[in-house]
């Protein structure tokens, strides 16, 4: 049985032996890293008594999987990745990317939310419990290094090496405190569609004072992205939201039951426009969305340089929900402009991932709540259908047939993908006692 206080000794003395994962730039946008983590985690899991596999049969980084046996006969599946994002830009950093540095009870480093605190957290308690009477239950971890990148593989590796990835449950990466310090029980994650818009009106850059008559392949983009959405946020494709299935009750009670601060949250990431919708708490659980991540065209250097320019390149992502397909959104987009009069506007896609939701009434998810109730008090806790960010999950659902519930030790203001990525060290020693007392109740279960 875990003791609340030991618990918290244990976890604060151990943080330092494993903040050596923090300090490896894995970063696989930079192909940068990857080796010398791997054999971080197999030499980690190693010395933890488990059986560690390296795969690379499916191309792509390393997947580790390593494997504890534990006291019950219950399984349970842990999904972690060891790639980052680029710390750029450096100079927002307060503390280095790559030093963990405690600053006011705050644990700073690229990776130290996403992902690799969570798994750092997951280790500390594997050897609590090794110290303390032995694992509840038994456990396996898939731990990735292109989540960063869209995990282009795991679909691959999922489905070949399934047999060894059998569990009875999954525990995904993230996790942790909401906006109104809620800790979040988050039972799916939308899908995304990535692709790059592209238009080439000439052969090379014209000199400006020939816009009386040639066209600009930078004006040409603008107004063909303007034609597939509307004034109020709505995606002007046809068929975008045709797969779009109605809500269950549990769903929409669980969304009413979400609190959001909007005032906190404008606070938080300096909002300086009105919201786009009426209810952000339904959108962000059952909104599909069409984003402009970036636009490049002609000469963005200093100074002034009077061009027409011939390309313009514009990279956009469509959160989904579940039933849309990554790749059907993309080709009704290509339609889309075709129809609009933008035929030579053409659609690049990059990289998707399907939605998923578990259901709210499994009882796994039932477990949740009583654990959270317990940890962390009836009014401090929410469930939640599926975060509005995305991951490989729904290929775990299809192959494996589990549940998937997010946990994790991040709050609001730990800013992943930013500059001064944090943690606040009484979440993680909070989560890791909830993670804790959650495989205890499950293995008794």
């Amino acid at each position: 049985m875990i003791e609340k206080q030991k618990l918290k000794i244990f976890a604060e003395s151990e943080l330092d032996s494993f903040t050596d994962y923090l300090k490896i730039p894995s970063v696989s946008a930079q192909n940068a890293g990857i080796k010398e983590t791997v054999r971080w985690l197999e030499k980690t899991f190693s010395e933890l008594g488990a059986v560690v596999e390296v795969w690379n049969d499916q191309g792509g980084n390393p997947v580790v999987f390593a494997e504890l046996k534990g006291q019950s006969s219950k399984t349970v599946l842990f999904y972690n990745h060891y790639d980052v994002q680029p710390p750029e830009p450096l100079d927002e950093w307060e503390t280095s990317p790559f030093e963990p540095t405690i600053v006011d009870g705050k644990l700073f480093a690229r990776g130290v939310c996403d992902d690799k605190g969570e798994l750092i957290s997951r280790l500390t308690l594997i050897k609590y419990f090794q110290k303390n009477g032995g694992l509840p239950v038994n456990i396996k971890f898939l731990i990735e290094g292109e989540e960063e990148l869209g995990s282009p593989h795991v679909d691959s590796y999922v489905h070949a090496h399934a047999d060894r990835l059998t569990a009875d449950v999954c525990i995904w990466e993230g996790g942790g405190r909401n906006e109104s310090e809620q800790f979040q029980i988050t039972c799916g994650l939308k899908g995304i569609a990535s692709f790059d818009l592209e238009v080439t009106t000439a052969e090379s850059d014209l000199h400006s004072s020939l816009a009386s008559y040639a066209d600009n392949a930078a004006w040409r983009l603008v107004q063909a992205l303007s034609s597939l959405k509307g004034d109020h946020g709505e995606i002007l494709v046809d068929g975008f939201y045709d797969d779009v299935v109605p809500l269950d009750e549990p769903t929409k009670k669980a969304i009413k039951d979400i609190k959001f601060d909007a005032q906190r949250v404008k606070k938080e990431f300096g909002i300086k426009r009105p919201f786009v919708s009426e209810n952000p708490a339904e959108a962000l659980v059952n909104g599909s969305t069409m984003t402009i991540n970036g636009l490049t065209s002609g000469y963005e250097g200093s100074g002034t340089k009077t061009v027409i320019p011939r390309k313009a390149v514009a990279k956009l992502d469509c959160r989904l929900v579940p039933n849309q397909e990554p790749e059907k959104i993309a080709k009704i987009v290509q339609k889309q402009l075709i129809k609009n009069g933008y035929e030579d506007v053409k659609v690049k896609y990059n990289t998707g991932e399907r939605a998923f939701r578990t259901k709210l009434d499994d009882p796994f998810i039932k477990l949740n709540v009583d654990v959270a109730k317990e940890i962390y008090g009836d009014q401090n806790y929410v469930v939640v259908p599926n975060m509005p960010g995305g991951g490989p999950a729904k290929q775990f659902v299809d192959e494996l047939s589990v549940p998937i519930v997010m946990v994790g030790i991040h709050y609001a203001g730990s800013g992943p993908h930013a500059p001064n990525e944090n943690i606040r060290l009484s979440d993680y020693e909070q989560a890791t006692l909830y993670l804790g007392k959650l495989l205890e109740a499950y293995g008794k279960a």
